[in-house]
């Protein structure tokens, strides 16, 4: 297989939600970039996914929020591992840059 694509390209000027893109799908594991300006999780939402989640933040800034444990402001290069049914949520992103999270999901 060969896959050859830029992260960085083919974003909208104006993104009015999230945008997430597949990069790659197997059986066992998920890769998608997410693009994030000023979107943020819904009050009172908190992820729960059956699949274990390991995200890094190439560019932009984010606060990310796991249940029992301090926010967490992320910046290009921060990268958070995610076991499977860890409740988290965004609580902030930069609304004048893009945020854009690449994302790792698989199952044991």
């Amino acid at each position: 297989m060969e896959l050859c694509q830029n992260l960085f390209a083919n974003i909208p000027e104006h993104l009015n939600h999230e945008l997430t893109s597949e990069v790659l799908r197997s059986r066992s594991v998920r890769i998608e970039r997410i693009v994030s300006r000023g979107q943020a999780s819904p009050p009172d939402f908190w992820y729960d996914q059956a699949e274990h989640e390991c995200v890094v933040v190439l560019a932009g800034k984010a606060t990310l929020k796991i249940e029992g444990q301090p926010e967490r402001v992320l910046c290009p290069g921060d990268t958070v591992y995610l076991s499977a049914h860890t409740r988290h949520r965004v609580e902030w992103t930069d609304p004048k840059q893009n945020t854009i999270w690449f994302a790792v999901y698989w199952k044991d």
